[in-house]
C-alpha cells in the first residue's frame, strides 16, 4: 500500500542544521577574552521606535585583539547604543569618543572562564535537544507510514537513516562544544 513512502531527510537535515547554526550564533556571543564583532549580534537598540540590531545603526569593527568599536551613524542614537551595550549583560564598559563607542575587552579570570564553559555546555545541550526533537519527528513519520502498510525492512532502513543523521549532528555539536571550551580556557 505505502511502497512509495519517502522520508524527507533533506528537511530533517535542514532542521538539524538550523539547530547547529543557532548553536554557532550562541557560541559567538560568548565573550572569550578575544574581541569579536559577532559578540554584539544579540544586542538590540531602541532606534526610531523599534528594536534594531546594533549592526543596523552603526559599523562594528575589531581594530585590535582586545577592542571592538561601534561607529554609530546617527549622533542621536549614540546614547541609546551605549545604553543597550551596558544593559546587554556582556560585562563590557563602553567608552564614548564622539560617534565612536569603544569597547575594551578585559582579560577573563579563571572563575569567569569556568562559568562561560558551563554556559557553552548549556547551549550545546539545548542544540542536542533540538536535534533529538527533529529525530523524534522523523521517527513519528516512519511509525505513521508503518501503520499505513510500510514493510518492516523499509521501516528499519529509514530508522537507520534518521539515526545516522542524528548521530552525526550530535557529534558535530560535541565537537563545536569541545572547540569552544578550549577557546574559553585558553589564556
Amino acid at each position: 500500500m505505502s511502497d512509495d513512502f519517502e522520508l524527507d531527510t533533506d528537511d530533517l537535515k535542514r532542521r538539524m542544521d538550523g539547530a547547529m547554526a543557532n548553536l554557532r550564533t550562541e557560541f559567538a556571543s560568548l565573550r572569550t577574552g578575544r574581541a569579536s564583532a559577532s559578540m554584539l549580534e544579540p544586542v538590540m537598540v531602541d532606534a526610531y521606535g523599534s528594536m534594531t540590531p546594533i549592526n543596523q545603526v552603526g559599523t562594528v569593527n575589531v581594530p585590535e585583539p582586545r577592542m571592538v568599536t561601534v561607529n554609530v551613524w546617527d549622533k542621536g542614537l549614540v546614547g541609546k547604543v551605549e545604553k543597550a551595550i551596558r544593559e546587554s549583560g556582556l560585562g563590557i564598559n563602553p567608552q564614548l569618543n564622539g560617534t565612536i563607542i569603544m569597547l575594551p575587552i578585559p582579560e577573563l579570570n579563571e572563575e569567569r572562564r569556568r562559568e562561560l564553559g558551563k554556559v557553552a555546555g548549556q547551549y550545546a545541550e539545548s542544540a542536542r535537544v533540538s536535534v533529538r526533537n527533529v529525530r523524534r519527528d522523523g521517527m513519528d513519520q516512519i511509525k505513521k507510514a508503518k501503520g499505513d502498510g510500510m514493510s518492516e525492512d523499509d521501516q528499519k532502513f529509514w530508522e537507520t537513516e534518521v539515526q545516522e543523521l542524528t548521530d552525526s549532528m550530535i557529534k558535530s555539536v560535541d565537537e563545536a562544544l569541545e572547540n569552544k571550551q578550549a577557546e574559553i580556557m585558553q589564556v
